[in-house]
């Protein structure tokens, strides 16, 4: 991070200043525990805890200065402000300003961390490139990833997550992106912003912040996205069959849980891409990744070279190969397009495939259908055998699978349960997706499995 003082943080903010401004901050932390030596304390205000309560832990601990919510009786220098988030968000929005490089700005119901981790592997070939971490992607995490931008820094990806009206459009201010991805719009969150056409106007508040001459890279195969093309100007689709998109795959090859071969066709020519990852959602994830790519001008070797050095993140269809099964750990996190995307690699498989599925979160008055529409969707694809584990949701799944037809169905409340009958459900040599939200914790049943 770039130093500020803490004249130029209390502008940035709104804030009044208490102490001396020429007070300078190499660092700005949330955490009370990691607060160094020069940094600048904002204390979050949370459910269980209030960062308030911590700032004379950070003093001891070295911090030079801090935003407060409250007035504080102290000698060392701080800034008072009315919501120490908002503040953050201020102050982050106004280092941004500091530097002349290019913002990718990324949204989307499914693959915007993927696809983030794939721009970034692109860009990374010819920049100096920033990415957000995990998913920092929220009002606090976001703008932690922009002060993490200094003077050597080339390029930015900014990951945006939402499930409320107005964040997105919060965060993309913030960011200020020159580059607009949205990977598609599901039905994740339908419970808070009511239908399909309430995510796509939400997902759509990212096109605020952006540059007036900042271009937006869409997905062509998502009909909610497709229905931009008559109003959005400066769009770049990107599709796995429509060929009358502007940057679109074939030669598709599935060659293992691991790879996958293709070619990109696009402005500047045809990519032949061997992929450390599988599933037709992971090659459309590469062809945003190539949108932003060829805008950020680098050439198609160069897009190769970035591609073919993705290798996917922690939970995200993590191959573990065990004594055994053949797990696919993607436990992350879950909604009906993700599943089914799994469903489509271990359907397409050698071998028997097993699904072990549990709740996905946050689907509404219909989250009922939608679990029995995926549990249909595994008896259709072919999917061997389907293990549902929870709730009544989580029953409607496993109803859906033995109405659709799938050859084996089992259902169990509990892990504990499941824990009881494995050796019933699961043969050697199976190759096993593990897939529910992340409030399930289903990682547990991957290490139960591991081991």
């Amino acid at each position: 991070m770039k130093s500020l003082t803490l004249n130029e943080i209390a502008a940035a903010c709104g804030g009044k200043l208490f102490g001396s401004g020429d007070v300078r901050v190499c660092h700005i932390s949330t955490d009370s525990r990691k607060t160094e030596k020069g940094e600048l304390f904002v204390p979050i205000v949370g459910e269980k805890f209030d960062g308030h309560d911590f700032i004379e832990d950070t003093l001891k601990n070295g911090a030079a200065a801090f935003i407060s919510q409250r007035e504080m009786d102290t000698s060392v220098s701080y800034v008072l402000v009315e919501d120490t988030v908002r503040a953050l968000g201020d102050i982050a929005a106004a280092y941004r300003e500091l530097f002349d490089i290019k913002v990718v700005g990324i949204t989307g119901s499914v693959g915007k961390t993927t696809t983030k981790d794939m721009i970034a592997a692109v860009l990374s070939v010819k920049y100096n490139t920033v990415k957000t971490q995990g998913n920092f992607n929220n009002h606090i995490g976001l703008p932690m990833t922009v002060f993490n931008i200094d003077e050597t820094t080339e390029a930015a990806v900014l990951e945006m997550g939402m499930n409320h009206f107005g964040e997105i459009s919060h965060l993309t201010k913030i960011a200020k992106p020159d580059i607009a991805v949205i990977t598609n719009v599901g039905v994740s969150h339908i419970e808070y912003l009511g239908s399909r056409e309430g995510i796509l106007k939400a997902k759509c508040e990212i096109f605020e912040g952006l540059k007036p001459d900042g271009i937006k890279i869409l997905n062509g195969d998502c009909d909610m996205l497709v229905s931009l093309r008559s109003r959005e100007d400066n769009a770049c689709f990107y599709s796995l069959e429509d060929e009358s998109c502007d940057i679109y795959a074939r030669d598709i090859r599935f060659l293992s849980l691991e790879e996958s071969s293709f070619t990109i066709v696009c402005s500047a020519g045809e990519i032949p891409v061997r992929l450390h990852a599988s599933g037709r959602h992971m090659i459309s994830n590469a062809l945003a990744a190539t949108g932003v790519g060829l805008y950020m001008g680098l050439d198609t070797d160069e897009i190769k070279r970035g591609l073919e050095a993705f290798r996917s993140g922690d939970k995200r269809m993590d191959v573990i190969k065990t004594d055994r099964y053949t797990l696919i750990n993607d436990t992350y996190n879950a909604n009906p397009q993700s599943v089914r995307a799994g469903l489509d690699v271990i359907a397409e498989l050698e071998g028997r495939s097993v699904a072990i599925l549990g709740e996905m979160l946050e689907l509404g008055e219909k989250s009922a259908e939608f679990h029995r529409e995926v549990g249909e969707y595994a008896a259709k694809v072919g999917v061997d055998a389907v293990v549902g584990i929870g709730n009544e949701n989580v029953m409607q799944l496993t109803l859906g699978a033995a109405f659709g037809g799938a050859k084996k169905v089992f259902y169990y409340k509990t892990k504990a349960e499941f824990y009881e009958n494995v050796k019933k459900v699961l043969k050697k040599n199976d190759t096993v997706l593990i897939k529910a939200s992340r409030g399930s914790r289903f990682e547990e049943i991957t290490e139960m499995l591991r081991k």
